[in-house]
């Protein structure tokens, strides 16, 4: 079959083939559990009767058919007669030559065989351009797995409700096999990891376990195959393999009539592989073909996010882009002769649209504001249709033509109501600030007016750590960004900061946290403090911070570890003990708690409780499926043993992590305005 023939789809955890020519529905796997047989018809199409048998159903029907007509002229006459005579039966005659053409193509759609699976799961189905080859995982998942359960107080019926919730870092994750099933020979072929290189090898931090991992047996890491991802011809496919303790990604070319693998690169880091266009961390990989010789992927060997292609015939590598900077998005274009680009290479803050050659040769610079964009291109790519914004302009939209110097035209401009115009939205100013370990802090900066500055600071910290608010185009925290503005328009200096772990700035400041969170991060927004303070006239003695979620975090590591750094602070829907969050996000940075405990011991606030000195208020939602609201419970709790009096927490029944009432947010940014009010213009 050729690939333009037809259109390959799953259903129940089975690989199906439309025909485009003949309308009909092939299905190319049949997985079934350890116990089952097969029972029914395996191939059907429209208009046919479907026969049952021992081992798939095969098409056809009884009684006359086309060629048992026709065995004397006068009944040939009559056929042909018949057929000039009704199009409709000219039509079907066209249609069932063609079944038979394709059933006589493909004899052994009548003998499908029974994959048996036992209590696997089937992931990721996929077939090659030749439809010779069916690639699936199979999932073996865990069976001693515990998850949370989150209460839901408010509801319809006025009885609590139980929401299944997450499973906590370090439960048991589940296993994956590749395999390859050949519809030629059918045969399946399991594709062996044990000979991946380094795939024993153990992370670094094993060595501040000297005696727990002193009779460590060097095993193969578990792994999750990817892919394949076939070039147009079918000819070459690779897969994109990575560790399931984080440490590693492999490109390896899939033999797939073998299930042989074959090194085209490793990336390995000692934190845990992310980045942007990698995969990991919230981003999906980019990867593929430019032809068929010629595949491309990112990279962050560098240090920064890079775009590389590799030629599998002669097994040379080549940089396309190269830079201290990030290349965020990459698309190839439909003739395959250029790379579309977004990249921050001006300014860790700025983003723009550039056309690069396959080659990496003869950039061009396409977009021309200052600011953040969000592209997509016309079918034809003549032309781009963009979201663009600044730091206090919302997103429109525009469109222009897909080359460098012509002029954007915008489309709407409906983001900000007449009433929302009336205000004086600030710019913030952009600062760099100097790191105690000489590493620049990028920041913006909220200043009062001379004769409106009281003294006071407040240090804003945005959430997820793995993030960038620090930029010129409109943020994803615009709630906090208005509230910024109030607090200059009271006398407040206003920081908000890109601390170590943030986004943008490469592979050395996205793992700055790893296996300390709270450390250099904190030590980063701490140096901002002292900035306002040495710089801007601020009084040490203060300032207040804020920030959700991650945030929230780190102004309860501010207030235990550092009692005197700020004099209030607002932590809101923070993580309180990590031991206690998600396995996905965790255990890239602080690996597991029974492997790495120091780790988890030196990064969770509830270890350092009794810190507490200043004003310290807690806001969560009670529903909150993401950051449980059990960690401001137990952290409560341990306040409370501790004797702790000058903290209040403020539950909200109806929130998760995001909260979505108008009410709710009103109701906490009140509550943070008077917590700073009262504590730091006394």
């Amino acid at each position: 079959m050729a690939k333009d023939e037809w259109i390959s789809y799953t259903k129940n955890q089975n690989l199906f083939v439309w025909h485009i020519k003949t309308g009909f529905t092939q299905q190319l796997t049949n997985f079934g559990k350890a116990a089952e047989t097969q029972a029914g018809p395996v191939f059907a199409g429209a208009g046919a009767r479907v026969g049952g048998g021992n081992r798939g159903g095969a098409f056809g029907g009884g009684g006359t058919t086309a060629s048992t007509v026709g065995s004397n002229q006068q009944e040939l006459w009559l056929q042909q007669n018949q057929l000039q005579t009704s199009t409709i039966l000219k039509e079907r005659k066209t249609k069932k030559d063609a079944r038979e053409a394709f059933l006589k193509s493909n004899k052994d759609i009548d003998t499908l065989r029974v994959i048996n699976v036992g209590d696997k799961t089937v992931q990721n189905l996929q077939l090659s351009p030749d439809a010779r080859f069916v690639t699936y995982r199979l999932l073996t998942a865990p069976t001693a797995s515990k998850s949370t359960v989150v209460p839901d107080y408010v509801t319809e019926s006025g009885f609590t409700t139980d929401i299944p919730g997450r499973t906590k870092v370090g439960n048991t994750i589940g296993k994956t096999e590749f395999y390859v099933y050949d519809r030629e020979k059918d045969t399946v072929l399991l594709v062996a990891t044990d000979s991946i290189p380094g795939i024993t090898d153990a992370p670094d931090y094993v060595k501040d376990y000297p005696k727990k991992f002193a009779n460590r047996r060097v095993v193969p890491r578990n792994v999750t195959i990817n892919g394949p991802f076939w070039n147009e011809a079918g000819t070459y496919a690779f897969v994109d393999i990575r560790s399931q303790d984080y440490k590693d990604r492999w490109l390896m070319q899939l033999d797939a009539a073998t299930g042989k693998l074959k090194p085209i690169d490793r990336q390995r880091d000692e934190a845990w592989i992310a980045g942007p266009g990698i995969g990991g961390g919230g981003f999906g990989a980019k990867e593929g073909w430019v032809n068929n010789e010629v595949l491309y992927f990112q990279s962050e060997a560098t240090g920064y996010s890079q775009l590389y292609s590799y030629n599998i015939n002669t097994a040379t590598k080549t940089a396309l882009t190269q830079g201290k900077y990030e290349v965020q998005d990459v698309t190839l274009s439909k003739s395959k002769k250029y790379f579309y680009l977004l990249t921050n290479e001006e300014h860790p803050g700025k983003q723009n649209w550039y056309r690069v050659n396959i080659d990496g040769s003869g950039k061009e610079k396409i977009s021309s504001g200052i600011g953040g964009y969000e592209v997509t291109m016309s079918p034809d790519e003549k032309y781009i249709a963009y979201r663009y914004s600044y730091s206090n302009k919302p997103w429109e939209l525009f469109v222009q033509e897909n080359l460098p110097n012509k002029k954007p035209i915008q489309i709407t401009n409906k983001s900000m109501s007449d009433e929302f115009k009336t205000y004086p939205w600030r710019e913030p100013k952009m600062v760099i600030i100097p790191a105690r370990d000489s590493a620049n802090i990028y920041a913006r900066l909220y200043e009062p007016e001379a004769s409106k500055k009281n003294g006071a600071a407040v240090i804003f910290v945005h959430g997820a750590g793995y993030l960038q608010n620090v930029h010129y185009w409109w943020s994803s925290y615009f709630r906090e960004y208005m509230f910024n503005n109030l607090l200059v328009d009271k006398g407040y200096t206003v920081i908000d900061v890109d601390y170590r772990a943030s986004s943008g700035y490469g592979r050395d400041w996205r793992t700055g946290i790893y296996r300390f969170m709270g450390g250099r991060d904190l030590d980063d927004n701490e140096d901002a403090i002292n900035y306002l303070v040495k710089n801007y006239g601020v009084d040490a003695k203060k300032v207040g911070m804020y920030g959700g979620s991650y945030g929230g975090f780190i102004t309860l590591m501010a207030m235990f570890t550092k009692p005197d750094l700020i004099k209030a602070g607002a932590a809101l829907r923070p993580v309180t003990d990590w031991a206690h969050y998600n396995h996905g996000y965790t255990a890239n940075i602080l690996n597991e708690p029974f492997n790495d405990s120091l780790s988890y011991a030196k990064s969770s606030p509830i270890n350092f409780a009794a810190g507490l000195k200043n004003n310290l208020l807690i806001c969560h939602g009670m529903v909150d499926v993401n950051v449980n609201f059990q960690d401001a419970v137990r952290l409560t709790q341990r306040l409370i043993e501790l004797g702790k009096n000058n903290w209040q927490i403020a539950p909200y029944p109806v929130e998760d992590h995001g909260f979505v009432e108008p009410s709710s947010w009103t109701d906490e940014y009140k509550r943070i305005l008077k917590l700073f009010d009262t504590n730091l213009l006394k």
